[in-house]
C-alpha cells in the first residue's frame, strides 16, 4: 500500500495521526496518507510569512516559469494522476483525465495572466481639488490565503485556489478533502520541484481543529472555500475580518424551449445529468420543458440513460460509477423514496446497491420536494412541463440557489429574456449548466456563493489596490 507524505511549508512529512483512503467504488483500501494538526499547520504557516516578501518580489517571468513549468509536468503525468483521481474518487476515467487536462490548462491561464496583472493611471484633476496632481494604482499580493478544496474535483479545484495565488504572489495552505487528498498531494509533488521558494505552497489534509483554525487565525487575509452552503456560510460568520470567496453549489435548472434542438439537448442533457454520478455543483438537476416537446424529450432522455455504462471508474469505457461514500448514497436513495411519496413518478432508476445509485429520472415533482429545492448531489434529474417563457424562468428562480443555468433555444428574444431575467451567476445557451472552462468567471448568488473564481477573477481578489498620488 502507498503511503503519502504530507507538504509542510516546502517539506513532506509524517505525523502520528494516520489518514486511511479508500477507493469508494471497491471499498478497498487505496493509500494512507496523515492528518496535520495545529503543530504541522503553525509550521506551514510560519514558513508562509517568511516567504511572503519573497514571492511579492517575485518578477513576472519567474511566476510564468514556475507556472508553466508545473502545467507541463502535470501533462507529462496525465495518466498517472487520473488514475489516482479516478482511484480516489471513483471517477471515471474519462472524466478524471479530462480533469488533469483542465488542471494544466488552469496552470497555463495563471500563468498568461502573470503578463498582465493590473496597474492604473488615473487623472485626479476631475474637481480643482486635484489640479495638478495624478494617481497611479498599483496591486500587491492581499497576504496568506487559506484555500479549502472538495472531493468532487480533488485535482482541478485546488489548482484554481493554487495557480491564482501563485500568480498573485501569495503564499497558500490548502486544505484537500479528506476523501481525496491523493491527487492533490501528487501536485505537491510537482510543485516541490520547482523555484517557487518553499512554504509558498502547503497541502494539508486536517484534522478540524486545524482546519478550523483556517477559517478564524488572522494571519490569513483571504480564504477561499467551496463545498456545501451550511459549511460556507458558517465559515463566512465566523472568518472575521479576511476576504472570503465562497463556491457552494446549487440545483442547476435547463430550460428546452420548442424551438431547441432535441437530439443536441438530450445528449448534453443526459452527460450534464449524470456525469459523475451528478456530483458536480453544477450538475443539471432541474429540466423545464416546454409543453410541445415534452413527450419527445423525456422519451429520448429515458432512452440516452439507459445506454450509459456502469462499471469500475479504471475502465475507460465506463459512463457512470459508484459516489463518493454509501452515506451520501443512503442520503441521495432517501431523497427519491421520500419524493415519490409526495406523489413524484419514477421514469427510470431510483434504486441503490452500497456507494451505486442507479442515474434516476423523476417527473410530477413539487419544488417542496428535497429533490427540487435542495442539492441533491447525486445522479437525480427532475423533468417538468411548461406552457409560457415566463412560466419557466419563474420556476428556475424559484430556488435559493443561483449558480448556473443553461437554455436551449434559437430565438434571440428568449435568450435576451433569460439572461436579464434569471438568477444566477452564469447563463449558458443550447448547453447545459455543467458547462465550464477555467478563465471563465465562476459563481453563483444567493446560496450559491460570494465572488468568482475563474483564474483572472481569484487572481483579483488576491491582490489589494493602493494608490500613489503625486
Amino acid at each position: 500500500m502507498t503511503s503519502y507524505k504530507i507538504y509542510v511549508g516546502g517539506e513532506f512529512v509524517e505525523t502520528a495521526s494516520v489518514l486511511e483512503v479508500k477507493n469508494p467504488f471497491s471499498n478497498e483500501l487505496l493509500a494512507s496518507t496523515f492528518l496535520a494538526g495545529q503543530e504541522e499547520l503553525e509550521q506551514a504557516i510560519q514558513k508562509a510569512e517568511a516567504v511572503k516578501g519573497i514571492l511579492k518580489k517575485l518578477p513576472s517571468y519567474k511566476r510564468y516559469e514556475i507556472l508553466m513549468q508545473i502545467a507541463m509536468e502535470v501533462k507529462n503525468n496525465r495518466t498517472h494522476l487520473a488514475t489516482v483521481l479516478a482511484s480516489e474518487s471513483a471517477k471515471p476515467m474519462r472524466y478524471a483525465l479530462g480533469e488533469i487536462d483542465r488542471a494544466a490548462q488552469t496552470f497555463i491561464v495563471a500563468a498568461e495572466e502573470t503578463k498582465r496583472l493590473p496597474k492604473e493611471y488615473l487623472s485626479l484633476d476631475w474637481t480643482p481639488a486635484g489640479e495638478g496632481k495624478e494617481g497611479v494604482v498599483n496591486y500587491f499580493p492581499v497576504g496568506l490565503v487559506a484555500g479549502i478544496a472538495p472531493f468532487n474535483f480533488p485535482m482541478n479545484l485546488a489548482v484554481h485556489k493554487i495557480a491564482p495565488a501563485i500568480a498573485a504572489g501569495c503564499p497558500i495552505i490548502l486544505k484537500p478533502a479528506s476523501s481525496t487528498p491523493l491527487s492533490t498531494l501528487e501536485l505537491a509533488k510537482i510543485i516541490d520541484r520547482t523555484a517557487l521558494p518553499k512554504g509558498a505552497v502547503s497541502v494539508l489534509p486536517m484534522n478540524r481543529i486545524a482546519g478550523n483554525q483556517l477559517v478564524t487565525d488572522e494571519r490569513f487575509q483571504l480564504l477561499s472555500f467551496t463545498g456545501s452552503p451550511v459549511v460556507g456560510w458558517e465559515m463566512k460568520r465566523n472568518a472575521g475580518k479576511k476576504k472570503v470567496v465562497l463556491e457552494l453549489g446549487g440545483n442547476a435548472a435547463v430550460i428546452v424551449t420548442q424551438t431547441a434542438e432535441i437530439d443536441k439537448a438530450i445528449s448534453k442533457s443526459v452527460t450534464g445529468g449524470f456525469a459523475y454520478s451528478g456530483q458536480i455543483c453544477i450538475h443539471a438537476q432541474r429540466f423545464y420543458v416546454h409543453e410541445s416537446v415534452f413527450d419527445k424529450f423525456v422519451s429520448a432522455f429515458i432512452d440516452a440513460t439507459k445506454k450509459l455504462k456502469v462499471g469500475d471508474p479504471l475502465d475507460p469505457t465506463t459512463d457512470i460509477s459508484s459516489m463518493i461514500d454509501e452515506e451520501n448514497a443512503k442520503r441521495v436513495e432517501a431523497w427519491i423514496k421520500e419524493a415519490i411519496e409526495q406523489g413524484a413518478k419514477v421514469l427510470f432508476g431510483g434504486k441503490r446497491k452500497a456507494t451505486y445509485v442507479e442515474p434516476t429520472i423523476l417527473t410530477n415533482t413539487t419544488n417542496a420536494m428535497k429533490v427540487c429545492a435542495e442539492e441533491v448531489f447525486g445522479p437525480v434529474v427532475v423533468i417538468g412541463k411548461y406552457e409560457n417563457f415566463q412560466e419557466a424562468i419563474d420556476q428556475v428562480n424559484a430556488s435559493r440557489f443561483g449558480l448556473q443555468a443553461g437554455l436551449f433555444t434559437n430565438y434571440q428574444k428568449e435568450i435576451d429574456l433569460a439572461f436579464n431575467e434569471i438568477e444566477v451567476g452564469g447563463l449558458i445557451i443550447n448547453d447545459v449548466p455543467t458547462f465550464r472552462v477555467d478563465h471563465m468567471p465562476y459563481g453563483g448568488v444567493k446560496d450559491s456563493g460570494l465572488g468568482r473564481e475563474g483564474v483572472k477573477y481569484a487572481i483579483m481578489d488576491m491582490l489589494e489596490p493602493k494608490i500613489l498620488v503625486k
